[in-house]
Parts: structure tokens; C-alpha cells; sequence
């Protein structure tokens, strides 16, 4: 098999599973507890904790440990957009957003709010004009992600914050799911950020929301205590030190991993420029992580399902999107319909090897040839 999904899931990392099962067998108690044993996994919370803060940027008691991102991102928006009921309730962000950040924007619409959507130009970033444009006294939330998942296109989180900073009344809210642990991340200008530990070599089940301490959205979990005044429920320490352990390691190694993307990705790029029919829809400056192509005429799913029968793993779009429609954000970018429709996502890992990529061009030679004659 030939795994080039990376950007859907990766395996859990070595040092992270170690960490994970140490963790169990050392702390028995509850971190909630009084008694000694708590009061131990407590300790060792507070530091992994510590340990997460420091790869943002942020302060230690900005960290909720969550389930994963879709959990986050619905505590950062439905929260945010309670807290702020009563300045307004105009909300912005774009087409590019994951399910789990769009699926809550429906609910809040159904709701009352009014979203509104943000242009976004060809190279997949937001139109910073249309930004300025739609902001308005009434707008409490901006959300968009650091990098969008199909496209790998980068945002310029920086230049949104500066435009938000004169409007204490607006909260911003990034999905960095995409980017935390592979591309720089900083928390600096940001109300809300969200990470999964399960795309930067983590745990499943495991990922984090940061919170401005003004901040305060309403929580999403009620009932009982937690580790922090955001979340309700006994902490996971195992899966939270494992996603500590693994982030730190992905943030240590980052640049040289980085590396290893951009020289794959580069390799890739050569290989499609000898096949007419192929597409490519991400950007030239996006994540070296991910790259989207089209190959004309040919619907994503039925290349898809072609790689997949050879033994080559590649997603037509995010995992969690709704199957058999074309890609928003492709659409976006490309405006053409039938190419979102043909379109499908390589992404890739340090853990991909050239010889997976040679071999990988050969079914997609055979691929290419069979579906486009």
C-alpha cells in the first residue's frame, strides 16, 4: 500500500505511543481529585499543558484539551457567537472552512446570525479588501483556517488580525488544523485557535482549542467540573501528553521535515507536466503538504477509486465533506465547475519515501492512460 493521505490522518508516532502507554501505567488518579494520585496527575497535566502552550506561543491556561478539532471549532463558534448576542450577530468566513467549522456556521445561521462569505482569489487566500468591505459594527466573529485542507493554500492570518485589531467587539477564530506542527503557528493577534493531534502524528481523540483569556465563549459541554472553566469532564492526561509529546517532537523537526515536503511536492509537480489532461489547483506558495490536481474529463472519485484498486490511498476531498459534489474550494479558485468535480488531493508526510512516489507515478501512468482513452 501506498499511503498519501497524510493530510486526512497520520500514524501515530513512536515517541507519541511510548509517552501515551507510560502515562497510563504511571497516573492512576483523576486530575480533579484532592488525594495524592490526583493531585500527581494533576502535576503532570499542568506540565503537559505548559509543554502544548509553549509550540504556540500562548500561556498555559489558554489550552483546552478537546476531543479533537470538530469539537473545538464548535465550541469556538457557537461560544463566541453566544458571548457576543449582544453587540451583533454578523459573523464572516470563507468557502475554503473544513465541515466542522461550516456545519456550525448553518446551525448559527438557522439561529438568527447572518453569514456572510469572504471572496477568495485564485491563489486560495482571502481577498483582504472584500475582508475591510464586509466588516461592519454589528460583525462579532471572523473565522477562517490557517491552511485549507484541499488546496493547501496559506492565509495571511497576520494581515487579518491587524485589520481586526481595531474592533474589540470582533473575535477571530482560526482552524490551524492543517498547519500546527507543520508550518509555523502563533497564537499572536488570535482569539481562538484550534489543533488535532491526529495530523501532526498524535493521538486520535485528542486535540486543543486556545483561548484569549477576554475572550470567553460559552462552553459547549456543561455539567461537572473540568481542568479549566471551559470545558466540563475528567481530562484525557494520557492521549493530552501523548498530543504534547508528539507536537513538540513535529515542532522540533518541522523545518527539515519541511523540507523533505517541498522536495517530494517539487518532484510531483515535474512528473504532471508531461500529462496535458492534468490540472494543478493548489498554489505555488501553499503548504508543501498538500497537492490538488484535476485530471480533465475524468471525475476525482472515478480516479480515486482507480489509484485505490492499485493500492494508492488519495482523498477526492476532506474526509468528513459530504461525498459526490464538487469542491468548494476548488470551485472557487478555478471557477470551473467540471474541474472541481475532477479534482482529488495527494498529501504527503515526512514519512513518504521517493520510492513510494516513483512507484506511485507509474499506477498514475497506467491510471491516466486508462481513464482518458
Amino acid at each position: 500500500m501506498i499511503y498519501l493521505d497524510y493530510a486526512a490522518h497520520t500514524p501515530l508516532a513512536p515517541e507519541a505511543l511510548e509517552c501515551l502507554v507510560r502515562t497510563e501505567r504511571l497516573f492512576a488518579g483523576n486530575p480533579l481529585s484532592a488525594h495524592a494520585a490526583g493531585r500527581a496527575a494533576r502535576a503532570e497535566l499542568d506540565a503537559v499543558t505548559r509543554r502544548v502552550a509553549d509550540c504556540f506561543g500562548a500561556r498555559a491556561d489558554e489550552v483546552v484539551f478537546t476531543s479533537g478539532a470538530s469539537e473545538a471549532n464548535n465550541h469556538a463558534l457557537k461560544g463566541l457567537a453566544r458571548a457576543g448576542r449582544h453587540r451583533g450577530r454578523h459573523i464572516l468566513s470563507t468557502c475554503l472552512e473544513h465541515p466542522s467549522v461550516s456545519g456550525p456556521l448553518t446551525v448559527l445561521q438557522e439561529r438568527g446570525c447572518e453569514v456572510e462569505l469572504i471572496d477568495v482569489r485564485q491563489d486560495g487566500t482571502v481577498d483582504l479588501a472584500h475582508l475591510r468591505e464586509l466588516l461592519r459594527p454589528d460583525t462579532v466573529l471572523v473565522s477562517v483556517c490557517l491552511v485549507d485542507g484541499e488546496l493547501g493554500a496559506v492565509q495571511p492570518v497576520g494581515e487579518i488580525a491587524a485589520l481586526l485589531r481595531d474592533r474589540p467587539g470582533c473575535r477571530f477564530h482560526v482552524d490551524a488544523s492543517q498547519a500546527a506542527g507543520k508550518l509555523p503557528v502563533s497564537f499572536e493577534g488570535i482569539d481562538c485557535l484550534t489543533f488535532s493531534a491526529h495530523k501532526f502524528h498524535g493521538p486520535t481523540g485528542c486535540g486543543g482549542l486556545l483561548v484569549r483569556a477576554e475572550c470567553a465563549p460559552e462552553p459547549l459541554v456543561h455539567g461537572g467540573r473540568g481542568a479549566n472553566a471551559h470545558r466540563s469532564g475528567t481530562p484525557a492526561l494520557a492521549l493530552a501528553a501523548a498530543a504534547a509529546e508528539a507536537l513538540a517532537s513535529a515542532c522540533t523537526h518541522q523545518a527539515a521535515r519541511r523540507r523533505t515536503a517541498e522536495t517530494l511536492r517539487a518532484a510531483l509537480l515535474a512528473a504532471f507536466r508531461a500529462y496535458p489532461r492534468v490540472r494543478i489547483n493548489s498554489p505555488a506558495d501553499g503548504s508543501p503538504y498538500i497537492l490538488n490536481l484535476s485530471v480533465q474529463g475524468v471525475p476525482g472519485g472515478a480516479f480515486q477509486a482507480a489509484l485505490d484498486r492499485r493500492g494508492v490511498c488519495v482523498s477526492v476531498k476532506s474526509a468528513c465533506c459530504v461525498p459526490d459534489v464538487p469542491s468548494r474550494p476548488v470551485l472557487a479558485v478555478s471557477r470551473d465547475r467540471k474541474n472541481a468535480r475532477c479534482s482529488w488531493r495527494i498529501s504527503l508526510s515526512h514519512l513518504t519515501t521517493r520510492e513510494e512516489l516513483d512507484a506511485f507515478l507509474e499506477i498514475f501512468d497506467v491510471c491516466y492512460k486508462e481513464l482518458t482513452t
